[in-house]
């Protein structure tokens, strides 16, 4: 006899191939139309589900786990940050929480290196200038932005991001800096020949480009506060592929308005979707839809990182990317 498919409910859209192997290997809910669900809606899929496969938009928290029927014993987020569920409760529940981490390194790199040019050599003003017609043609004093070569990159989380936002930039000539919990393994600082600091303060005021890689926690909320953002230097850039929490997107917001900061690129907001609408009007910020770990190769891996957590789980087994409230 066959075994009785474990029930599994899906939040959002997937890359076809990912949900037709769930549907395959499950007895799969998929949300068809991908919108995200409202507050009840995840209440009644953690009542329903015996594995819940969420995104980092959803909030799954105490409210939503406080409800959850005894038959959740999994959630397989789609996603590598975990910011987004309540791990304390979903232990003291007794319900396993896995991520997808590793696959989405690269392209979140490359991401966050697209940022590190375009800010200063001011990519965005100029495909904006070109579409309006306005462009006039070359000229000696046009569109002058900052040569990268020789400037000091400030990495603030120095985790398999960091590292190869950090192996990108040398490749343009870059001087690494980091800041970090802890100082990463000394074969790491020579091969990027990467200065450690211990005082974050100490790293702000001394940098060109600051790249925020750390991970969302209660301790890295507004991590880059209006206290810090005051400690950079007026020629000095922002790029933030991490979450919009980590950066007081007000204060960030003000210092650019007032010439305090040189620019910024940004792929995630503290409140996104809603992006402030002073940002909307700068010219010297590039605002992108958290798109940073959106490839195809990336999306297919993520699901397949997904499908082998929820067998070996089912499987009996502890799955290879189980997430503990330790590792946060």
């Amino acid at each position: 006899m066959p075994h009785k498919k474990v029930r599994v409910i899906v939040t959002r859209r997937l890359p076809d191939a990912i949900e037709t192997r769930m549907m395959e290997l499950f007895d799969c809910q998929l949300n068809l139309e991908d919108k995200p669900l409202s507050q009840a809606q995840l209440i009644e899929a953690a009542k329903e589900a015996e594995i819940l496969v969420p995104t980092v938009t959803d909030r799954i928290d105490a409210a939503v786990l406080s409800q959850a029927g005894p038959q959740l014993r999994l959630i397989a987020s789609f996603g590598t940050g975990v910011d987004h569920i309540d791990l304390k409760t979903a232990r003291q529940r007794g319900i396993t929480v896995t991520n997808t981490p590793g696959v989405l390194t690269e392209d979140t790199a490359d991401m966050t290196m697209a940022l590190i040019l375009s800010v200063p050599r001011r990519l965005a003003e100029g495909e904006r200038l070109v579409r309006s017609g306005d462009w006039q043609g070359w000229a000696p004093t046009g569109m002058l932005g900052h040569r990268i070569n020789g400037k000091r990159l400030g990495i603030i989380g120095m985790g398999r991001i960091g590292s190869a936002v950090a192996r990108r930039a040398r490749g343009f000539g870059m001087s690494i800096h980091y800041h970090n919990r802890r100082r990463v393994h000394p074969s790491l600082e020579e091969e990027l020949e990467a200065t450690y600091w211990e005082s974050l303060d100490q790293m702000l005021s001394r940098m060109d480009i600051i790249s925020v890689n750390c991970p969302h926690t209660p301790a890295t909320f507004h991590l880059l506060s209006a206290r810090r953002i005051k400690l950079l230097r007026e020629e000095a850039y922002i790029v933030n592929t991490s979450r919009g929490e980590v950066v007081d997107e007000n204060a960030l917001t003000r210092a650019l308005e007032a010439g305090e900061l040189a620019g910024a690129g940004l792929d995630v907001f503290e409140h996104e979707p809603a992006v402030n609408p002073k940002l909307l009007r700068l010219d010297n910020v590039v605002l992108l839809p958290h798109m940073g770990s959106a490839t195809i190769e990336g999306r297919l891996a993520m699901g397949e990182k997904v499908i082998i957590s929820i067998k070996t789980f089912v499987d009996g087994h502890t799955p290879p990317d189980r997430v503990l409230e330790t590792m946060f």
